[in-house]
């Protein structure tokens, strides 16, 4: 029995030779059950890792929603939102729907609104209406102070990565475009994972909502090899530069912990003859979408970059994630080695460890379910001993080398504690 195809789902016989214009074989496991019910008009919460088809889900239906109605948006109206957290996120969720709308008879209006461009082409592009706008919550918000949109004609809502849109700088912003919202409306809610935070949002936005869950990560992407390299901190430059000449890796997404390293180790690697170049939020993002697009094209092999690349970037082909240094979290670590192995595709993930980094990769396999066997490359065996444990503070875990913002409000609020406790007035 062959596997159902889109047209199967209740799709156009447009939008399906979209899909197989775009190389989708066959729906992936979310999009088989998301899409009919989203063509419902359903409420929807998808659990969904990296690399499942999670955007084409909610794509495809809202695409045929909008192809079947005549009516058009009007001046600074929106008719579908799609609210992202990062710049690269919302460009290549746009370019999604530009590529999968480009068959439909209404060729659907799309706005990208994203921070780090100028504002004004942005609100001349508003001033007819947009039936899709994909957008950042902070420019988002710059438009609808300036009167250059109006979401109260809002038909579908679409928060994609809401783990990170719950994060303590995005909150308030959410809240305000959420309130700027009519009541009636689809919904839907995708998040890479699942904490009580999620699930919290998910009850106050959602009614009647089918659940879809996608596989694990380890589950659905068993093509990716995770290794892990123990090697001394001062030797990882010399150890990926060694990795990449010996085993010919043609396309590499290199991770660190800091804008400054990206910068070292990319101009280290080019200095050697490895063509390199770093990716950061330093950069304007004009540059940015350039370095990406040169990386998508192959303009160069290596792109070294910080965690603004861990989620919303799908490069076709990508063989190699390496983290350089460990992520901050583990859930991060998810995200990461998911830029490889998409598509069903085979990938390779490369983590550097050292003997003050092991304490935390023990974390993260915790945290993942993950058990990795350490390895040794021969000539950079680490030489470097662990330093003593260091004293905690009894909140239980070792996330990474410098304390996080709520461990530090957790010591304020001890100390704080200490002095007024009559051991301490004594």
């Amino acid at each position: 029995m062959s596997a159902p195809g889109f047209a199967s789902l209740g799709l156009s016989s447009a939008l399906a030779r979209a899909c197989t214009a775009a190389g989708y074989a066959a729906p992936s496991p979310i999009q088989l059950e998301a899409i009919p019910a989203l063509l419902r008009g359903r409420d929807l919460l998808g659990l969904a890792p990296t690399g499942s088809g999670k955007t084409a889900a909610f794509v495809l239906p809202l695409l045929q929603r909008l192809d079947g109605d005549q009516r058009r948006p009007g001046p600074r109206h929106v008719r579908v939102l799609v609210l992202v957290p990062t710049r690269e996120l919302a460009a290549q969720v746009g370019d999604v729907f530009r590529r999968l709308g480009a068959t439909t008879a209404q060729r659907a209006r799309i706005a990208v609104l994203h921070g780090g461009v100028s504002v004004n082409p942005q609100m001349m592009g508003l001033r007819g209406g947009a039936d899709i706008v994909v957008a950042t919550p902070g420019r988002l918000l710059d438009l609808l102070d300036r009167n250059a949109l109006h979401l109260d004609a809002v038909q579908a809502l679409v928060l994609d990565e809401a783990d990170r849109l719950l994060d303590h700088g995005f909150a308030a912003e959410r809240e305000r475009v959420l309130a700027a919202l009519p009541a009636k409306r689809q919904n839907l809610l995708f998040s890479a994972t699942f904490p009580p935070e999620v699930q919290a949002l998910a009850d106050g936005l959602l009614r009647d909502a089918l659940r879809v869950e996608a596989a694990t990560m380890a589950a659905s992407a068993p093509a990716i090899l995770q290794r892990v390299l123990a090697v001394d901190p001062g030797r990882r430059t010399e150890l990926l530069r060694h990795l990449l000449q010996q085993e010919h890796w043609q396309r590499v997404l290199v991770f660190v912990a800091t804008r400054h390293a990206a910068d070292h180790v990319a101009r280290k690697l080019y200095d050697r003859g490895i063509f390199a170049a770093p990716l950061h939020g330093d950069l304007g993002q004009s540059l940015r979408a350039e370095r990406l697009e040169q990386f998508r094209t192959g303009g160069f092999d290596v792109l070294v970059t910080t965690d603004l690349a861990a989620r919303g970037l799908d490069v076709a082909g990508l063989d190699v994630v390496v983290n350089y240094d460990l992520p901050r979290s583990p859930t991060d670590y998810v995200h990461r080695i998911g830029r490889t192995g998409r598509a069903g595709a085979a990938g390779l993930a490369v983590s550097f460890v050292d003997a003050a980094t092991e304490a935390h990769l023990r974390l993260i396999e915790k945290r993942q379910h993950l058990q990795l066997p350490r390895e040794q490359v021969a000539g950079f065996e680490p030489t470097e001993a662990a330093a003593p444990p260091r004293p905690t503070d009894g909140t239980g875990g070792i996330k990474g080398r410098r304390p996080s913002k709520k461990d530090k409000l957790r010591a304020a609020a001890a100390a704080a504690a200490a002095v007024k406790s009559p051991a301490a007035s004594s």
